[in-house]
């Protein structure tokens, strides 16, 4: 185990701080309130977003590792601070009492702390698609500064529409010339995109997809619901999304117009005493981002206990 309380079995229930998501926003928030000896809980059900995902990239000393490895090191290195303890499990719920916050675990276990994290991530929400969410994160990716230059020179598929599908085209485009664009129904370009488009010769395919053709996640061809098939070597994809846990609307959080949790420059919530980071707060979804917003955020939470004692 990498943490002494990990098998659950703690007697302590009452901390400074609670973090619920134990990914790397969650553990960079939990490095910077250890090294300042505040008691903090981490609560994790071990299900990251990017579990699929072979290697991480673009993230200083890392690239290339996987995501495992690098929260594995992480873990080790939080292990050295005593005031830190780690919770297997799923945060099922929380209110706010007299002093801060009350969160309840699926086993039934209650904690309390005075400040309150959400460092919870988001679900992608897969299409009802045969091989997409198997190749998801793989050679399915919806990021090219975190996957680009592993695909590059490679026939790509981009599967959106509009502009979402056009700024992703403008940004592959440096990486493959190789690029059609599939929309799944009719196309949804002004006409100065289609225009830009055409001038680039990327082709646009209005067809609807029927599955995906894969060896172990690894993308070979795309088949349409009209019976053809286009080969393709990795694709990339908008998919929708969700918040990974509810508790943060439950306790008052308000949400931007794209789902995230509103928060500050100092990582806060509209809820006072609540933060949130990582990718379930920004549009930006990156390891180094989540490690920096986590860091923000241990600092901040520090400084206002600091505050709020000295």
């Amino acid at each position: 185990m990498l943490f002494a309380e990990y098998n659950n079995k703690m007697n302590k229930k009452e901390f400074e701080v609670i973090i619920i998501g134990g990914s790397y926003a969650g553990l960079s928030t939990a490095m910077a309130l250890g090294r300042s000896l505040r008691d903090t809980l981490i609560i994790d059900a071990g299900k990251p977003c990017n579990r699929q995902t072979p290697h991480s990239h673009n993230f200083l000393t890392q690239d290339g590792s996987t995501p495992q490895e690098i929260s594995e090191i992480v873990k080790r290195q939080l292990s050295k601070y005593d005031s830190i303890k780690f919770y297997n499990g799923l945060a099922v719920s929380g209110k706010s009492i007299k002093k801060g916050f009350e969160i309840t675990t699926a086993n039934g276990d209650v904690f309390t702390s005075k400040k309150l994290v959400f460092a919870t991530g988001i679900k992608d929400i897969m299409p009802d698609t045969n091989g997409f969410s198997q190749c998801w994160g793989i050679s399915v990716v919806h990021c090219p500064y975190c996957h680009g230059y592993e695909i590059r020179h490679k026939k790509t598929a981009i599967i959106a529409n509009g502009e979402r599908a056009f700024h992703l085209t403008s940004l592959v485009n440096n990486l493959t010339k190789e690029i059609t664009i599939i929309t799944s129904r009719t196309k949804d370009f002004e006409e100065s995109l289609l225009d830009k488009l055409k001038q680039y010769n990327i082709k646009i395919i209005e067809k609807e997809i029927s599955k995906i053709e894969h060896k172990k996640g690894q993308l070979e061809s795309i088949v349409f619901k009209d019976g053809s098939i286009e080969n393709y070597e990795c694709a990339y994809a908008s998919v929708p999304f969700e918040q990974n846990s509810t508790i943060p609307k439950v306790l008052g959080c308000k949400f931007t117009e794209h789902g995230h949790i509103e928060v500050n420059s100092m990582q806060k919530t509209t809820a006072e005493g609540i933060f949130a980071c990582g990718d379930n707060s920004t549009m930006m979804r990156s390891v180094a981002i989540a490690v920096s917003s986590g860091n923000i955020t241990g600092a901040v939470i520090n400084n206002e206990l600091t505050q709020e004692r000295f």
